[in-house]
């Protein structure tokens, strides 16, 4: 039996990488975000408040970072029966809005990334393109 598993990990250099992709792509669209990128145990490695961006997309735009990375999954997809449960359980951290998506390199999930300011498909828009800059998995 193994008592060790071999894991890869996001690098700082490769959130800034994404930071760098979803603002640029942010920029192209003329909407403002609020940009935040977690590792695979939801601890913030890089964010960004472009100018212009709603302040209070910090929360939502982490929020969705955390939710697509411990659930791997994007978010938006819970069925509405189930959105106030989780948030509840999960202590208000769960988030059920469009924006955020798991990073997925080599089938393993290695964080996520969480865009807010714009309308959900404007998020999830800036969000595939970050993960596109790493060569991270763009379609679920």
């Amino acid at each position: 039996m193994a008592v060790t598993v071999q894991v890869s990990k996001l690098t700082h250099e490769g959130a800034l990488k994404m930071l760098d992709a979803a603002v640029k792509k942010a920029e192209a669209m003329a909407v403002p975000q609020c940009i935040a990128i977690v590792d695979e145990s939801c601890h913030l490695l890089a964010y960004a408040r472009m100018d212009g961006a709603k302040v209070l997309s910090f929360d939502t735009a982490t929020a969705k970072a955390k939710t697509s990375a411990s659930s791997r999954q994007p978010t938006g997809k819970t069925p509405p029966e189930y959105e106030l449960k989780m948030a509840i359980a999960t202590g208000g951290k769960f988030a059920n809005l469009k924006g955020g998506l798991p990073v997925i390199v080599n089938g393993q999930c290695l964080g996520g990334i969480g865009v807010g300011s714009g309308t959900g498909d404007q998020d999830v828009e800036c969000a595939a393109a970050a993960l596109a800059a790493i060569g991270a998995q763009t379609a679920f």
